[in-house]
């Protein structure tokens, strides 16, 4: 009796073409930071950011009034300290106004660092279950962060109609500013969201960095003033920080004022590194994209 061998079903090709084979490999190196499989999955990005924005105040008592009241509050604490206590210059600026604008500027950037750098372990569910690129996630996590700006924005308005200060010309670079505070927001985030999937001290690590960099920033004084405390030959320390120029021009395209000499080479510098760290953000974020599922 003989036995019966099953061979493997062979693939019917047209006659006369040869064998191929397709080999599937995940992308790598530049090519990974292609965006066009975030934009396929774009009704995924618009449904997380829409979740993100109805559960930031769900079941609070003053809900959305708590954009305002934070940026206020935190202002007219910098405005006792370093206005009434300190006594720093504000360049003729109400000191309360002052105060707001900077931090305007940096609450846009340290809200995106920190919504960036916790969208991977606040979805570590989703990301076990299910497969879809993982760039939506941190840009989904922007548009709580661009609301807040914009309602915060509206009582900068405000404020600046009961000191009956008018905005300066140079209100028309203000998006320049606001993007190159967020590339570098995103850009760290993406590594620290990153990194925070294997090391979880990156969330301990990046508030206490946060807070240093904040008073290290021309957020409660004018990078003019700060220079005059720092030795000559100290300064371009100072100016390493990246967030020093967008956030000075910041507040002098918004309230006026004469344009610093230091200004112009300092935004070079700070767009440079925004480029920078967003590309290296990228890069480092699909880089380690492909262990997030078996780690988190």
């Amino acid at each position: 009796m003989k036995t019966a061998v099953l061979e493997p079903p062979k693939l019917l090709r047209p006659a006369g073409s040869e064998e191929s084979y397709v080999k599937i490999v995940p992308p790598s190196g530049w090519p990974a930071l292609i965006l066009r499989d975030v934009w396929n999955f774009r009704d995924l990005l618009m449904a997380l950011a829409g979740r993100d924005v109805k559960l930031r105040y769900k079941q609070t008592v003053l809900g959305v009034v708590w954009v305002i009241l934070q940026p206020l509050m935190a202002a007219g604490v910098f405005a006792f300290v370093f206005g009434r206590v300190a006594q720093l210059p504000t360049d003729g600026v109400p000191t309360l106004l002052f105060m707001y604008v900077g931090l305007l500027g940096w609450n846009l950037f340290a809200g995106t660092l920190a919504k960036t750098s916790n969208c991977l372990i606040g979805n570590s569910a989703l990301i076990s279950k299910i497969f879809f690129p993982r760039l939506v996630l941190p840009f989904s996590s922007i548009a709580s962060v661009l609301i807040d700006f914009g309602v915060a924005g509206g009582m900068m308005v405000l404020l600046m109609f009961i000191y009956h200060w008018p905005p300066s010309v140079g209100i028309v670079l203000l998006p320049l500013w606001i993007v190159m505070l967020l590339m570098m927001s995103m850009g760290v985030g993406l590594i620290a969201a990153a990194l925070n999937v294997s090391y979880r001290d990156v969330a301990y690590i990046l508030p206490v960095v946060t807070q240093v960099l904040m008073y290290g920033s021309p957020i409660a004084y004018s990078a003019k003033s700060a220079l005059k405390h720092i030795p000559e030959k100290y300064q371009i320390l100072y100016f390493l920080n990246p967030l020093v120029g967008p956030l000075e021009a910041f507040r002098v395209n918004l309230l006026g004022g004469p344009w610093p000499a230091h200004l112009s080479m300092a935004l070079v510098y700070s767009g440079c590194m925004s480029v920078v760290l967003l590309l290296v953000g990228g890069y480092s974020f699909k880089k380690m994209e492909r262990k997030f599922a078996d780690v988190i």
